[in-house]
């Protein structure tokens, strides 16, 4: 097993990765437990439910299971109303702990229930999809979308552990493990050229779900996230940089309906984007460009966006949380492996956005 320590301002836990971790999770249950909530999806359910169950008996604490549809359309404020509706008629208190079992959408709805409840109750992350292992399941941003933006509505709630198990990626669809590998590329993108290097070097083998590529790609991931998250837990100032890519990839998202593409597919896209828009500001190299275009296509996500229209994608990437006073601000890269936040001439914008959409 390997370990990251998380530690910040609204909480110290550890990062669990290896091979049989879902068989283990009573360990990870304080003994103060009154309840536990187990909350995972009707696909994520039929394949684990069982394992878990059992895994949290040893406990011997009364166990409540809610299973949510599947998909990012149902992350909104009518699902957890949901899960509100489920903890009050089972009569969770504040010594019980959530158990949320599944990729971003189960983790960000889960977090944000145990963050509310009862003005907080304690949660632990079980993520059983490579981009949750590796992103949306660290670091405590927990949501639910609106409408009219993307994880508009949420906080900042850390878990009390998260068990990550590489084994459950054997069942993932390869589109998934594609948008999982966006975020891993990322962390080399703006933190680790080395790491970069190192992933352009292994692709076939992440994308072949080889064990020993995984759980190093998983480790350094959690790891990189960890040293930024502990400086700056709530995004007043470095976290932004693990944002690379999302200002467009979220317009995408909202644009064509949540759950059309990917967010990793979308990310993916919008890291080439956004290495477009370092190359006209702030003079990235065309063969930095090109590297990063090249690992985002050999992950298998996309790497041309939809057009939406200038003055759409405009609108869409203000609503963007990083924006201050209706102007946008992107995550650049001066160089791979160094990240920057700067405000966007809209002449700019809109000359990579016409060579980046089709």
């Amino acid at each position: 097993m390997s370990i990251v320590h998380v530690n910040t301002e609204g909480g110290r836990y550890a990062i669990h990765i290896a091979p049989r971790i879902l068989q283990q999770l009573a360990t990870s249950i304080p003994e103060n437990t009154t309840s536990i909530v187990l909350i995972s999806n009707t696909t994520v359910m039929p394949l684990y439910g069982e394992i878990v169950k059992r895994s949290l008996s040893v406990t011997a604490k009364p166990l409540h299971v809610l299973e949510l549809p599947d998909g990012e359309a149902f992350k909104n404020l009518e699902t957890l109303n949901t899960i509100y509706t489920f903890l009050l008629s089972k009569g969770v208190d504040r010594k019980s702990v959530i158990v949320a079992l599944g990729g971003g959408v189960i983790g960000d709805i889960s977090g944000y229930a145990a963050a509310t409840y009862m003005r907080g109750i304690r949660f632990i992350q079980v993520p059983t999809t490579l981009l949750a292992q590796v992103d949306s399941s660290v670091g405590g941003k927990t949501a639910v979308n609106h409408t009219l933006g993307k994880n508009m509505i949420g906080a900042f709630y850390q878990p009390i552990a998260v068990d990550i198990d590489v084994d459950v990626l054997k069942t993932l669809p390869e589109r998934e493990i594609s948008a999982g590998l966006a975020e891993v590329i990322k962390y080399g993108m703006i933190l680790d050229a080395d790491f970069f290097a190192w992933c352009e070097e292994n692709v076939q083998k992440l994308r072949a779900l080889d064990p020993d590529a995984l759980s190093y790609a998983i480790h350094r991931s959690c790891e990189l996230k960890a040293q930024v998250v502990s400086e700056d837990e709530k995004e007043t100032g470095l976290r932004a940089i693990l944002n690379l890519g999302h200002t467009f990839g979220h317009a995408i998202e909202t644009a064509l309906g949540y759950g059309t593409w990917l967010h990793g597919e979308a990310v993916g896209c919008g890291m080439v984007q956004a290495a477009e828009l370092s190359a006209q500001v702030l003079g990235l190299p065309r063969e930095d460009v090109e590297r990063i275009r090249n690992l985002v296509t050999a992950i298998g996500c996309p790497v041309v966006a939809p057009n939406l229209g200038t003055n759409k994608w405009i609108e869409l990437m203000k609503i963007d949380k990083k924006s201050e006073g209706g102007k946008i601000k992107f995550v650049l890269l001066p160089k791979i492996g160094e990240a920057v936040v700067r405000t966007v001439p809209n002449e700019d914008l809109g000359l990579v956005l016409s060579k980046t959409v089709k």
